[in-house]
């Protein structure tokens, strides 16, 4: 899998029918810088607005998978988007000046086929992936839908399907190297049975649907006056049946070509997770509404990792890079008012500091002795200390030096501190210091619970001589 983000070297357009709107599109797919992501334009709408490729996004699974922002809506985004994912493209724009993609021959081919003609361009920023770090599983009991997604260094997905039908029983597909999705994947077309038909006429859908766009399973004896009702509704001057029930003698270009295309839809599916993934994709039955739920839940989990990257890691029998004894030669605090007891690194514009919240302290005599609270303005004075340290440790002289508390903003106490625990502080520089100004940004940590947070002003003076 490539380790450097890409894009496409121009802009390529791909022109034709939306399969349920049935209205004529131009959609160009444009180059777009690193960290950019799959994006949606509507050029056709007001203020041309954008829609992210994003399963937060999605409104509406009717036969495809369609996206809203803001009243903005882009429909059947699922093929172009497993498109991208199959050649390992991580940023374009894609405009529209329609509310749904062209459905070309039904399969993510065309668009691979232009995206291949534009040119692949290597950017320089990495690929940031998720790697699956557990099984995570989805099930619709009522529907016999099962998925999990299990750890695995590669993106290898399985999918079977069962329709319980004489002419389309159970099917497997499986992709093991994503490398091969142009081949083995992207020219497999669509695909639904023809007592669906009828009913996604009724609902106003397919309405650029075309024999030439997606193949039509037969499980039942069709009459004659049927054939020539189906010919009128797709404008083809006769419609067969083939001996192995699929409708006007199309060719399937593989003999599992309906899973290998739910496969297909569960790539671009996916793809509204918001990053390449790494790891084992089985499913059972899916579709485009168990598709995105599975990919909320990857998500979900996303968030909850990241939200936990920032938190400080403590390890007690790691040294210091400063003890008390070197942190007292830093700060002008004595007791009982010096709230760091070790700095444990500074890393750029970051300090991670400890204060160790023991039973003895004089405030808890007076502060809730039947229930004693480390005072959140001291979380605040102890964090303020540390940033303290961060930025005079930026300066050659720092005993020559003192930092003055300037302001507070956006104080939030989120959790009880009491004794015996441990504050881990985190303070960040937020701005570069400007004639003795700095701003940070402080969080204070019990364990992986983040307690108190805040947006800090000081000032850094020299010391009257």
């Amino acid at each position: 899998m490539n380790l450097k983000q890409s894009t496409i070297k121009k802009a390529v357009t791909i022109s034709g029918v939306g399969l349920h709107t049935g209205v004529d599109v131009n959609m160009t797919i444009c180059p777009a810088a690193e960290n950019h992501g799959y994006k949606f334009q509507r050029t056709d709408l007001e203020g041309q607005p954008i829609i992210e490729a994003d399963v937060d996004y999605v409104t509406d699974l009717s036969r495809g998978t369609t996206l809203e922002k803001k009243g903005a809506k882009v429909a059947t985004v699922e093929h172009i988007l497993a498109a991208l994912v199959g050649l390992e493209i991580d940023n374009v724009m894609i405009q529209l000046d329609a509310a749904e993609t062209p459905i070309m021959d039904g399969s993510a081919q065309p668009f691979v086929d232009a995206l291949l003609s534009a040119g692949i361009q290597e950017q320089k920023a990495e690929r940031e992936y998720f790697v699956i770090p557990q099984n995570i599983h989805y099930a619709e009991l009522e529907r016999g839908v099962e998925m999990v997604a299990m750890p695995v260094d590669d993106y290898r997905l399985t999918v079977m399907v069962d329709y319980n039908s004489p002419v389309l029983g159970s099917q497997h597909a499986s992709l093991t190297d994503i490398k091969e999705f142009k081949k083995e994947i992207a020219g497999c077309r669509t695909f639904c049975f023809l007592h669906e038909l009828e009913a996604l006429v009724k609902d106003n859908l397919i309405k650029g649907g075309d024999l030439n766009n997606a193949i039509v399973i037969v499980d039942r004896v069709v009459e004659d006056n049927e054939l020539d009702y189906l010919a009128k509704l797709f404008n083809k001057p006769k419609v067969e049946v083939r001996k192995e029930g699929v409708l006007n003698n199309v060719e399937l270009h593989f003999q599992n070509e309906p899973a290998r295309h739910k496969l297909l839809d569960l790539i671009g599916d996916l793809a509204l997770v918001g990053m390449p993934l790494k790891g084992q994709i089985m499913a059972a039955r899916p579709g485009h509404a168990a598709n995105v739920a599975f990919a909320k839940k990857i998500k979900a989990l996303i968030k909850k990792i990241k939200s936990k990257k920032g938190i400080p890691k403590y390890d007690p029998s790691a040294k210091p890079l400063y003890d008390t004894p070197a942190v007292l030669k830093m700060l002008p605090h004595r007791h009982p008012f010096l709230m760091v007891d070790k700095i444990m690194s500074i890393e750029g514009n970051v300090v991670i500091g400890i204060k160790n919240i023991t039973h003895d302290q004089y405030f808890f005599a007076g502060h809730f002795p039947g229930e004693p609270l480390f005072p959140a303005v001291l979380q605040l004075e102890a964090m303020a200390q540390a940033g303290g340290i961060l930025i005079l440790s930026q300066v050659p002289d720092p005993e020559n030096y003192i930092t003055y508390f300037m302001k507070i903003d956006n104080a939030k106490f989120k959790d009880k501190v009491v004794p015996g625990d441990t504050l881990v502080m985190k303070l960040e520089l937020t701005e570069p210091v400007r004639r003795g100004i700095c701003l940070m940004k402080g969080e204070a940590y019990v364990g992986e619970k983040l307690v108190s947070e805040a947006e800090m002003m000081a000032m850094v003076v020299k010391k009257p001589s």
